[in-house]
Formats: C-alpha cells, structure tokens, sequence
C-alpha cells in the first residue's frame, strides 16, 4: 500500500474503530502493522490525535515494542532465536553470519526488499537449537551452511 491517502484512511479507520477500547493504543498498533505491514512515520499524528496522546507518546511505545517495525516489512521475515539455549548452542555466532550474509542487522531489510531480519525470544524449539524461523517454517539445528542452503533455496544467491 503505497498510496498516502489510502494509507492515512486505513489507520483512521483503525484508530476510530479500537480508540474507546480499554488502553486502545496497542490495539490500534496491531491493528495498524496488521494493515500495512508497519507503522508508517506518516500514521503517528492520526493515532496520537485519536487518543488524545502526543506523538512522542505513541513513538514511544512504537520504539519501545520490538514487535512494531517503522519501516515496511521484506517479502519474507527471517525470525532468528535469541533465548538462552540457541545462544548456548551457538547462536551468537549464527546471528553473526546471518547478519554478515544479508549485509543487515535486526530490524533491518536486505536491500532487494526480499529478506527482514527480527529476534524472537523463543521459537518453542529448544532441544534442536539454535533454530530460526522464516515465513511460517520453523527449523532446528541450523549451521551457517544450513542457513546459506535455505537462502538460496528462497531465491536469493547465497
């Protein structure tokens, strides 16, 4: 969704649905991501001004929450354990040549748009650690090599 207006109709629509809910801005920031990927920089004042908030207020919350991107998402989301057993197992390492293979760090975009690059706390998958997830396939036991293999697999050289 590259259209502003259409952009800016969306969040309002949103934000007017969720603004009476209980602390609303949270479900008004899901709801938002859930549109349009992300929080567009352009959405802050429509919410802030739904809420009666500053825009620091829901930046700060925006910032303050890994969950929230600010910036659109790649085609597919690589999701990389940073909980205690993948750490233990080599996990750090991984990170590194990950985020050297992609040339982002997290919360980052490749720059052909195909990959974003997030830590999550816990995939569930702790006896065959370190484990990764990208789009919705979880997997277990990942190498730098099995990590190069899945990229290239996913369209991208390796």
């Amino acid at each position: 969704m590259t259209d502003t207006s259409t952009m800016l109709s969306t969040v309002q629509e949103i934000a007017t649905a969720l603004k009476d809910k209980p602390g609303a801005l949270l479900p008004i920031l899901h709801g938002v991501q859930d549109a349009l990927g992300y929080i567009p920089s352009d959405s802050i004042p429509v919410i802030a001004k739904a809420l009666n908030l500053s825009r620091a207020e829901v930046h700060g919350v925006i910032s303050f929450y890994h969950y929230f991107r600010e910036t659109p998402p790649g085609k597919q989301t690589i999701h990389l354990c940073r909980a205690e057993s993948c750490q233990a197992m080599g996990g750090n390492a991984l990170a590194n040549h990950v985020k050297s293979k992609l040339g982002v760090d997290f919360h980052e975009t490749t720059a052909d748009g195909e990959f974003s690059l997030e830590p999550v706390y816990c995939l569930g998958n702790c006896a065959c650690s370190p484990a990764m997830q990208i789009g919705t396939d979880i997997y277990g036991r990942v190498t730098d090599e099995l990590f190069d293999t899945l990229i290239a697999n996913k369209g991208v050289a390796a």
